[in-house]
């Protein structure tokens, strides 16, 4: 999976060689301890940046929220959001780095980090995406945070991610309505299946489960004796997804009730409406790669 460029080790070192003559010696004799004593703001911001990098999150959180308290009205308090923001997602912690994104977002809209703001927003949704048998809250939050980050930086990186990502969320919430289609299906109410196998159909078409959707049309439709519905369905199936074994399953169906899959006029059904897919399988979320830390440099 696509991960995001400039990892820890980079931005670490990006923060502590701007700030080298803040104070970074001193940081090796003895880390200062944590007091309403006022510290130079770089000696804070350099200790927070260094326990990220050992993976100390909740060292780094108080250390960024005391450059905050210190210097509420600096541009290292900005900065030191962010770092806020990416510790706490770090440590999984993903309330709390949303909050922290929301709040950077509404002090400085216009900062040219807020990109960053946005797409680890959207990350920490994503990261909480659960299997197709619970519920998708999160997954539908990540669909509209990813969504957002495209809108608004559409030719960044940050973007370039967000789409892959947003493929898989769409996948998910198919995958989901399948699940509870199915379910409908094998308990005895075609009806209730048939609207969720349709939302595929008509909202997440271009998933990996729209051809199992059309074949679970078939099997419902024929259950409740709506033969021409079925062979619709069946057709559709055919003529986007001719050598898919779903379409071989319906076509044995129709076949054996004595029906057959009539040709779909083009004016009707097109091949770039329901783009072509191989053989289905079960898809679920893989687990994301991780963003990288913000790109905070040290101010000038």
């Amino acid at each position: 999976m696509h991960r995001f460029p400039l990892g820890r080790s980079a931005i670490i070192l990006a923060v502590t060689g701007g700030l080298a003559l803040g104070g970074c010696g001193v940081l090796h004799k003895k880390k200062p301890q944590l007091t309403y004593q006022e510290r130079p703001v770089e000696l804070l911001f350099t200790v927070g940046a260094e326990d990220l990098d050992r993976h100390q999150w909740n060292d780094a959180v108080n250390y960024f929220r005391e450059v905050e308290r210190q210097h509420p009205y600096s541009e290292w308090s900005r900065r030191a959001i962010l770092m806020t923001a990416y510790a706490h997602y770090e440590a999984n912690g993903y309330i709390d780095a949303i909050a922290d994104t929301d709040r950077f977002i509404t002090l400085y809209p216009g900062s040219a980090s807020a990109a960053y703001a946005y797409y680890l927003k959207a990350i920490c949704y994503f990261e909480q995406i659960v299997d197709v048998n619970r519920d998708q809250a999160n997954t539908q939050l990540a669909l509209a945070a990813l969504r957002e980050v495209i809108k608004r930086y559409p030719n960044t990186e940050y973007a370039t991610d967000a789409k892959v990502k947003t493929d898989m969320v769409v996948d998910q919430l198919a995958g989901k309505e399948m699940t509870i289609g199915r379910f409908y299906l094998k308990n005895g109410d075609p009806i209730a299946a048939i609207g969720r196998f349709r939302t595929v159909i008509d909202q997440y078409q271009t998933t990996s489960h729209t051809p199992e959707a059309l074949y679970r049309l078939v099997v419902c439709y024929l259950s409740l004796g709506l033969t021409k519905e079925a062979v619709e369905n069946g057709a559709v199936l055919g003529f986007n997804y001719p050598g898919d074994v779903w379409y071989q399953d319906a076509y044995n169906l129709l076949t054996s009730k004595g029906l057959r899959p009539a040709t779909v006029p083009a004016a009707q059904t097109t091949k770039a409406s329901f783009p072509r897919f191989g053989h289905h399988k079960e898809t679920t979320i893989a687990p994301p790669a991780a963003p990288a830390a913000p790109a905070v440099s040290s101010p000038s």
